[in-house]
This record gives structure tokens, C-alpha cells and sequence, in this order.
């Protein structure tokens, strides 16, 4: 018989207690940072292209607040909205989830009789669970019916327009159009501004407009002050910088750059407050603040429209100008300072991730598309992106296929500029409208999707194909007469009903 000398004994004793007391600790650490519940500030850019600020490029006006933000956090360079248009993509971010799953898509219009379902859980009925407050303050496009609007989907205060502020049936400056004019959305009833369920302004003016960014600042550092003794999510989906652009008297003619310089100024100043109403309150580590946009630049409105920088084309599309968008997060002692991540995310990895940290898990019988990207926000050593592919859709049409390096464009139609200058004053001009045949881009080496290599990577071409098909199963495609697919669900149903 083999006898253990008794040093050895003691070593491996020594071990086991010792990893006993690491496994505790981890245990431990892990329950202690979800017993303190964080809070959550999402803030939301409606059309806010990839270099429409100075972390990203921005150098026509100046972003201050942006850039402590940015120095004190997380810029992640590769950060995707789940489509390229407002409704769809908002009910992306609070369900987490495809907009092609939840049966959202494209720009909700008033009086829509779809929203966002009851039976969906949001981020912030997530949230209220865990014994946080809720609000939104800004643009919600989930549907303007009572059954639709967001105290009836988890938030405790609302503040903000409905849907985008360009439904109206005014001008660009909100002056009255004659009705002959082929400018007049005369579908489009009065713009109307809610506070909870009740409509306190049943006509929104352009000087009423002014004052949008100001107001909702305003509801949410509020909030903070209110709730800065219970956790809190607060989400302020910015109707700006969507066109027509306001600005407050303060930031008018202040950035010279124009309008839309202005409207960006304001936005950063609006940032500032925000993080100063958490500094504060003592909230500074307690805090996860995620600053990022809807979708790409409106492009066709030119001097009233952002930048995606060396991305191709914008809003509208899902090549990479139209969804990769800005995205900045900061949590002091949590989040490294100054660092960047260039791994692969969505909108939709937000609500699985503070989830996961609350402990939570999504129901089995509603599942999700999105992943816990915690390890990506800390910044761990070696961390990718949880997704293996993305689909790239735009309503139920399967445009692209992408993973962390790749991207194939199937065949589809898109609109571009073709070249020619946008808009001036706040008046578009017509996009182009055309289509690509099949063709596949390394990310890597050729973001702005210039060079197809579709011929050099014929097997990355045949995987990527076999992963649209995962997608048209699960979602449809009508390019290729697949009407619906095996894991859509259906949208919230309206009654018709008088106005609110």
C-alpha cells in the first residue's frame, strides 16, 4: 500500500480549502453585486449617425460630455440597433428580441391598430419585478393607443411624443402648408405630446418643439433626484436628431455647424446633466449608462442629417452606415476607463444582460434573441461576441448575413444617394432606388463594404447561406415568398377607438 506523506496531506487540504474559499468568494462577490441591483440609464438617439459625435469622429462641433464619457468608460465600435428604421428597432431594445419576432416593424403611423403586445415582457417590466422604478421620457413608437403606450407595459411615468415628430401635417419649420402642396402629410393628424395616458398638448408646434430635448432633461434628472435612494431604470429615447430638428433658444446658432450641430449640442449637454444628477446622488458606481442611437443618419435631408462616417450607405438600409451606430457605456469602478471593445453587439444584448445580473432568466415559452454581453461591457481578457450570426433584417425581407468578421448581402433592393447631395433647410431629396446581387465583405479589412469577396471565401459564402436559411425558417423572407416563419409572434391588437 502507498503511503501519502503527511506534507502532501496537508498541501492538498490546503488546496481544496483554498479553492472552497475561492469558489465562496466568487459566489459571494457575485451576490453582492446583484444585491445591489444597478441602475440602468439608457439614452436613445433617433437617426444619430455612427460619426455624428467626438468619440466616433465628430469634429465639426464639439461633444464634451460625450468625451468624459467616453474617458471614463466604454466605446464600442462594432454596436448594431437590430434594423434600420424607429418602431422596429425600439421594440428590439425593450423585448430584446428580433423585430421580426415580435411582429414590429418599419414606423408605426398614428392611430396604428398594432403595438407592441401585452404579452411581450419589456426591459421595463423586467425591471419592476426587481423592485425598481421605471420611466421614459422622449419618443416611445410602440404604438399611440392606450393598450400600447408604456404605463401599460412596465414603466411607473411617461413624458413625450408617440411616434416620430416629423408625423405631423406641418412644414419643416412647422409652418401650415396649403393643401395643394405635395409637402402636407394631411393623413397625418396633430402632433400630440402625452404625459402617463393623458394627452396634454393636442397640437405640438414647432416652438413647442423647441423645448423637447430641455423637457425631457428636465423629467430625468427629476426622476434621478426622486429615485436616488431605490434602484431605477430610466430610458429617454430622444426625439431629436430626427428631422424636423429644434433646438432651445440656448444652443441655437451655438455649435456652427449648422442645425443639426446645434440639435447634437444639445443632446451632449443633455448627457451632462444626466451624468451630473447621478454624481449628485452618489449614483456614479451604482449606475450603468448606455448611451446609442435607433438607427443610422436620415441621409437624404443632407444638411439636417449626421454622418456615418466610412460606413456605407444609412437609415433605411442594412449595410453597416444604416445599423451600426454610436455606443458608448460608463460605470465607474465596473466599467474600465478608456477602453474600447471591438466585438460584435446588438441593442436587443442590453435586457438579457442586466437580467443576468438581477439574477433573471428569460421565460422558456417567449424566448429571446438577445445574449448576456456582460463579459464585453467589463471588458474581460479574451471575451467575444456571444453571437454566432446575425440576421440582417429590414421589415420581413432577409437582406444580409453577419457574424463578428463576415457579412453576406443576399439579393435585395435598397435606396441610396448614388453620389448626389442630400437635402437643404429640412426638405429631402429623392434617394435612388436599386439593388445588390449576392456578394460577401470582410468587416475586418473593409468596413465601409467596398470590395465583394465572395469568389476568394466560397466557403464563408456557403455558411452564411446556410444561416439565412435558420433565418428565413424562424422569421420568413418575402424575397424568397416566405410570408411568415415558424418563431414570429403576433403584435398587440388594437380596437378602434376615439382618440385619447
Amino acid at each position: 500500500m502507498n503511503v501519502v506523506p503527511q506534507r502532501v496531506l496537508v498541501a492538498r487540504l490546503l488546496t481544496v480549502v483554498g479553492l472552497a474559499f475561492v469558489a465562496f468568494s466568487s459566489t459571494s462577490s457575485q451576490a453582492a453585486a446583484r444585491s445591489e441591483r444597478p441602475n440602468v440609464v439608457v439614452i436613445f438617439i433617433d437617426d444619430m449617425g455612427y460619426a455624428d459625435i467626438g468619440p466616433f469622429g465628430a469634429t465639426a462641433y464639439k461633444t464634451p460630455n460625450l468625451d468624459r464619457m467616453a474617458a471614463e468608460g466604454r466605446k464600442f465600435t462594432d454596436f448594431h440597433s437590430a434594423t434600420a428604421v424607429c418602431s422596429a428597432s425600439r421594440a428590439a431594445l425593450l423585448t430584446g428580441c428580433y423585430p421580426e419576432r415580435v411582429s414590429i416593424l418599419g414606423a408605426l403611423r398614428p392611430d396604428s391598430q398594432i403595438g407592441i403586445s401585452e404579452e411581450e415582457e419589456t426591459f421595463a417590466e423586467l425591471c419592476k419585478e426587481h423592485g425598481y422604478a421605471t420611466a421614459v421620457f422622449g419618443k416611445w413608437h410602440l404604438g399611440d393607443r392606450r393598450r400600447f403606450l408604456p404605463l401599460q407595459h412596465g414603466f411607473d411615468e411617461y413624458y413625450g411624443l408617440p411616434y416620430s415628430n416629423d408625423m405631423w401635417p406641418r412644414g419643416p419649420r412647422g409652418e401650415e402648408l396649403p393643401p395643394e402642396s405635395p409637402k402636407k402629410k394631411n393623413n397625418y393628424p396633430n402632433l400630440r405630446l402625452f404625459d402617463g395616458d393623458e394627452v396634454v398638448d393636442e397640437d405640438v408646434t414647432g416652438e413647442d418643439q423647441t423645448h423637447l430635448t430641455e423637457d425631457y432633461t428636465r423629467r430625468a434628472v427629476d426622476f434621478i433626484d426622486r429615485h436616488a435612494k431605490e434602484p431605477f431604470f430610466l430610458y429617454v429615447p430622444h426625439s431629436m436628431v430626427h428631422v424636423p430638428l429644434y433646438v432651445s433658444p440656448e444652443f441655437e446658432g451655438k455649435s456652427g455647424a449648422g442645425l443639426f450641430g446645434d440639435a447634437v449640442m444639445e443632446l451632449d449637454w443633455s448627457v451632462g446633466e444626466i451624468l451630473a444628477a447621478l454624481k449628485r446622488n452618489g449614483l456614479d458606481e451604482k449606475t450603468l449608462v448606455v448611451f446609442t442611437a435607433d438607427n443610422g443618419p436620415w441621409l437624404n435631408y443632407g444638411d439636417h442629417a449626421g454622418s456615418a462616417g466610412p460606413l456605407r450607405e444609412g437609415k433605411g438600409t442594412m449595410f453597416e452606415g444604416g445599423y451600426r451606430v454610436p455606443c458608448v457605456m460608463r460605470m465607474p469602478g465596473t466599467i474600465p476607463a478608456g477602453t474600447e471593445c471591438d466585438e460584435f453587439c446588438v441593442t436587443f444584448d442590453l435586457l438579457p444582460t442586466v437580467a443576468k445580473l438581477l439574477g433573471d432568466e428569460p421565460s422558456a415559452d417567449r424566448p429571446i434573441d438577445g445574449k448576456d454581453i456582460w463579459p464585453l461591457i467589463t471588458g474581460v481578457d479574451g471575451a467575444k461576441t456571444p453571437h454566432e450570426e446575425f440576421y440582417c433584417y429590414y421589415g420581413r425581407e432577409l437582406h444580409a448575413v453577419r457574424d463578428g468578421r463576415w457579412k453576406l448581402h443576399l439579393k435585395h433592393p435598397y435606396r441610396t444617394l448614388d453620389g448626389k447631395s442630400g437635402g437643404k433647410g429640412g426638405y429631402p431629396v429623392e434617394y435612388k432606388q436599386v439593388a445588390t446581387d449576392v456578394a460577401l465583405y470582410d468587416l475586418q479589412n473593409d468596413v465601409g463594404e467596398t470590395k465583394d469577396v465572395a469568389v476568394e471565401h466560397p466557403e464563408i459564402v456557403a455558411r452564411l447561406t446556410a444561416a439565412a436559411e435558420r433565418a428565413r425558417e424562424q422569421f420568413g423572407d418575402v424575397l424568397t415568398q416566405r410570408e411568415t416563419g415558424s418563431s414570429v409572434r403576433p403584435p398587440g391588437q388594437g380596437r378602434r377607438q376615439a382618440r385619447n
